[in-house]
């Protein structure tokens, strides 16, 4: 059933966060405005090395004063594609420049509020250029054994929807090699 759509309006604008509200109609008849999160597309990576290691950042979000591991990620800015973007995030955040990068995952995280896009990537192999220029992005960088991801999350170490996302992508796949 599709809902129609019958013109929208901004609450609120900015370069990170937009709020609009939707004038809809359900299929039933009934109309009301709905609350739209627009925001940027995100990029993300997975570098994952030959001993079968994933690339990642520890770090705090301040949103919900919590710790965890999360790979590299940032908005696309624009006139870059997503995957440009999720390259540069990886040299960026960690310091390492990752091989060449090719789709993994394409998700919408909220999509009954927000109107934003995840890509995900996967990168096999990265090469160390040094410390990461992106100084506020973590506490530290470490390459993560596969083999431990699904404990560290029944731990709430990995919550980031787009690092799980990712993540589950890659052990899903090496399962049904």
């Amino acid at each position: 059933m599709r809902w129609t759509v019958h013109g929208e309006r901004p609450v609120y604008e900015n370069r990170w966060v937009n709020l609009w509200l939707a004038n809809v109609e359900t299929p039933d008849g009934t109309r009301f405005e709905h609350h739209v999160v627009r925001l940027r597309h995100l990029a993300v990576a997975a570098v994952v090395n030959d001993r079968r290691e994933v690339l990642m950042m520890w770090r705090h979000r301040f949103i919900t004063d919590t710790w965890a591991w999360e790979l590299p990620m940032g908005l696309v800015e624009d006139g870059e594609t997503p995957a440009e973007a999720a390259a540069r995030e990886v040299l960026e955040e960690t310091g390492w420049r990752p091989g060449p990068v090719r789709p993994l995952v394409y998700a919408e995280p909220a999509a009954g509020i927000t109107d934003t896009q995840h890509h995900v990537f996967r990168a096999d192999g990265a090469t160390y250029e040094g410390p990461p220029t992106e100084r506020n992005e973590s506490d530290r960088v470490e390459w993560v054994p596969l083999a431990g991801v699904g404990a560290m999350i029944d731990r709430r170490e990995i919550v980031s929807g787009a690092t799980l996302v990712g993540l589950l992508r890659i052990l899903a796949d090496e399962a049904f090699r």
